[in-house]
Order: C-alpha cells, then sequence, then structure tokens
C-alpha cells in the first residue's frame, strides 16, 4: 500500500515518517538471510531459483531505472515491472523462506545468470551447504551447469525440448525423441557429461525434460523416481511463494520510484513473507493466507451483521 494509506491506518505515523523510512534505510540481501538463519537447518536443503515479474503495468519505466519490460510467463509476453530473481531454500523439515534475492537492474550490466551464480556463492560463504539446486529451464546452460559441478553440486533442471544428449560419441539426439523410462536415463549431456534424464508428463498431454545430476555417479544411477518427484515437487514451493508476496505479502503495491525507496519495499515484503512462514512452521496459522483470510472474515462478518436488518427491512 501507499504511504498515505499506512499512515491513515496506523493514524500516529505520517505519510512522511513513512516515506524517510522508505529512504532512509540501507537493507541488504544478507539481512534477509541473517532473519532466517535460526530457522532453517543449513545443511542439506534443496535451493532453487527462479525469478517473477513484479507486475506496475502503469509506471513509467523513464521515471525508475528499475522498472522495465520482463517476460511474463503469466501474460506470455513481455510487461512493465521489476524482475525479482530469488533463491529460495527448503530444508528436511519442510520450512521453505527467501534467503537471496536481486532486483533485476539494467544499469549493472549483469544477466538474471549472473546474478544466480552470485547469490549461490554469496549463500555458500555464509554457511548454507545444500543437498541439491533446482531450476527452470532458463537457467540450465552449459555455463551455469559446469559452475555448479565445480561447486561439486547436485541439480535437477528443467531442458527444453531440443537439447541433445548422447549415448555413443559422435551421435546426438534431442530429448524430446527418445524413450524414456520412469526410472530416467543415464545418458550425456551435450558439452557436459553424464547426467540422468527424466520427463513428467501433466495434463492436455504436455510432458517437460529434467536432467538430474549427482557428484557421486553410483547415487546418480541409483536415484528414484519417488526421490526425482519429491525433489521437483519441493522444487515448485518457489512458484507457491511467488504467489503469497503478491497476493498477501503487499510486494506489487508500492507507488515510490526512487530506487532505495523499492529496494526498502521489496525488503519489507520479504520480510512479511518470512513472518508468515514463521508462524506457519509453529503452527500458529495453517498456511499463509490465514491471516488475510481470518481478517477479512471479521471485517466482512461485522459489516453484514450491522446492515443485515436495514436490507431485509427494504
Amino acid at each position: 500500500m501507499g504511504c498515505s494509506r499506512l499512515a491513515e491506518i496506523l493514524e500516529n505515523v505520517s505519510h512522511d515518517s513513512i516515506n524517510r523510512f522508505l529512504l532512509r534505510e540501507r537493507y541488504e540481501a544478507k539481512d534477509l538471510f541473517d532473519t532466517v538463519r535460526d530457522l532453517i537447518d543449513l545443511k542439506g536443503g534443496i535451493l532453487s531459483v527462479d525469478d517473477t515479474v513484479i507486475e506496475k503495468h502503469y509506471s513509467n519505466p523513464e521515471c525508475a531505472e528499475l522498472i522495465g519490460y520482463f517476460w511474463s510467463g503469466k501474460y506470455h509476453k513481455s510487461i512493465k515491472g521489476l524482475n525479482l530473481i530469488t533463491l529460495y531454500y527448503s530444508d528436511r523439515p519442510e520450512k521453505s523462506v527467501p534467503i537471496n534475492y536481486r532486483i533485476y537492474n539494467k544499469k549493472e550490466g549483469k544477466t538474471k545468470n549472473d546474478y544466480f551464480k552470485e547469490m549461490l556463492l554469496e549463500v555458500m560463504t555464509w554457511g548454507l551447504k545444500p543437498s541439491i539446486v533446482t531450476g527452470d529451464s532458463w537457467y540450465s546452460s552449459i555455463a551455469n551447469l559446469k559452475f555448479l559441478r565445480n561447486q561439486k553440486l547436485g541439480f535437477l533442471f528443467g531442458v527444453e525440448k531440443n537439447r541433445t544428449i548422447s549415448n555413443e560419441p559422435g551421435k546426438y539426439y534431442q530429448v524430446s525423441s527418445l524413450e524414456i523410462p520412469d526410472e530416467g536415463l543415464i545418458t550425456h549431456l551435450k558439452e557436459f557429461g553424464l547426467i540422468k534424464l527424466l520427463r513428467k508428463d501433466f495434463r492436455k498431454g504436455d510432458s517437460r525434460h529434467y536432467i538430474l545430476y549427482l557428484p557421486d555417479s553410483e547415487k546418480l544411477t541409483n536415484i528414484s523416481r519417488q526421490e526425482f518427484i519429491t525433489i521437483h515437487d519441493r522444487h515448485w514451493g518457489i512458484e507457491a511463494f511467488h504467489r503469497a508476496i503478491k497476493q498477501v505479502c503487499g510486494i506489487c503495491r508500492f507507488m515510490v520510484r526512487n530506487t532505495r525507496a523499492i529496494q526498502t519495499h521489496i525488503f519489507c515484503s520479504l520480510q512479511a513473507f518470512v513472518r508468515l512462514e514463521k508462524m506457519r512452521s509453529t503452527n500458529s496459522i495453517s498456511n499463509w493466507y490465514q491471516v488475510q483470510r481470518n481478517l477479512f472474515t471479521l471485517v466482512i462478518r461485522e459489516y453484514i451483521l450491522s446492515n443485515l436488518p436495514n436490507t431485509c427491512a427494504i
């Protein structure tokens, strides 16, 4: 919400105070990690990377350097907004939180893949030791895969159907043309090396392909279909996170143009999500949406009960 609306709700806090807060603070990604450090097990979890567009359809990109045009899977076209790239971590007790993030800034001259590698090195420096890294096909470039292998990390990434593999020297096949058993196919990805290729079928005949790599080739061979499904489903938690920060954490609802003010707002929205996840993980709420639903239930009930006699009289 905007500064004016928040000041109206809080009553004793002025619009200018909120605006000064947004401009004054200098929160960094490390501050987010420090917030969640005690909530998670730093070893053995699943680390997912993905990005989402924070929609700002009516903003002027010329007035805010972080606003630009980015591809949206929801709209299937480029739309105006901010591009938020996030590392999202799920540990074994099923607690899931964002642990690092970047807001795409064209002035920095970096790609989303650059941000990904930069963030990964940071969280490992901060003490995180994930068991595996997951992402969609955007992040499955050979450069990224070799980078992860050099870090001695396993990974599960989606790949496009035209990626090529080889079972024997000099012969390459597109992944979409292959018969892939449920347990996966041990093969060689072109320009990378040994991987396990898997396919997952969805409704309406849609299929997606995934490549799995583990530093231990024996474990790679023995990993089961159920283990693949578990890792895959845990990765999709980052999509649920994206929906939650937009629907209940107000990440899209800012009315400032200054870069520092926008960055502070984004950080506060991520902190709001962490607070909800803490409440969910301690069973204070059953899901991230419960606080909002309960709030509106009380308001709507009060309104209906207050106006019901008049309505019935009419």
